[in-house]
């Protein structure tokens, strides 16, 4: 089959599951009031790094939740930054489960990659497309998050596919980029628009037709 298309590769938030992107949505989806949004933005380095530690399985939720309410300088207790963060993960975007199936019928593998944390990740049964995903790659499972390039490697190692033979979803453009550095096709997610529409032009473009 060559450099045809075998595994599709999606990341979930953003192109699977609708999430919260701003951090005032998130506090109104965790019905907490929007409190000092300057600080959140001022302590970017510092949380995005939290997150990382998080998403990597380095510490756990709670140690997550405290250093982030401390940084914050207690504007949010650390009780509230995990309903918060629990209130992340909203619905399915409507088709994506068609398209999975599709791609099934069609004799393609399918996957997810997506850099999430323990206590997103014990959520997925809520997501019925997520279940129909044959593999499933965990940031926190492996300690490696997109877009390390090591991440891309590990799905390559495990399922047997390379380079043109995986195509990758991602709404974020820095993962899309380090996928394409290690030779996947890749090609980035609006989560504003509607995904599946996105994913289904895309599939065609690489010779899918779903």
């Amino acid at each position: 089959m060559g450099d045809c298309v075998r595994l599709v590769c999606f990341d979930l938030g953003g192109v699977i599951i609708r999430i919260c992107q701003a951090w005032e949505e998130r506090c109104a989806a965790a019905g907490l009031a929007i409190r000092n949004p300057e600080l959140w933005d001022e302590i970017k380095f510092v949380r995005d790094e939290l997150m990382v530690q998080y998403q990597t399985g380095r510490i756990e939720g709670r140690h997550f939740a405290q250093r982030l309410s401390a940084a914050l300088r207690g504007l949010y207790s650390p009780a509230e930054i995990m309903a918060i963060h629990d209130a992340w993960l909203i619905d399915e975007y409507e088709g994506v489960g068609t398209i999975v199936d599709q791609l099934h019928q069609a004799g393609l593998d399918t996957a997810a990659l997506s850099n999430t944390t323990n206590e997103h990740w014990a959520r997925m049964d809520e997501f019925p497309t997520v279940g129909r995903l044959r593999h499933r790659f965990a940031s926190h499972e492996l300690g490696l998050n997109k877009p390390d390039p090591a991440i891309y490697r590990h799905v390559e190692r495990q399922l047997g596919y390379t380079g043109k033979q995986i195509l990758f979803f991602d709404d974020t453009e820095e993962n899309v980029i380090a996928a394409r550095e290690v030779g996947w096709r890749a090609e980035r997610i609006d989560p504003a628009s509607d995904t599946a529409r996105q994913m289904t032009g895309a599939l065609a473009e690489h010779g899918v037709a779903v």
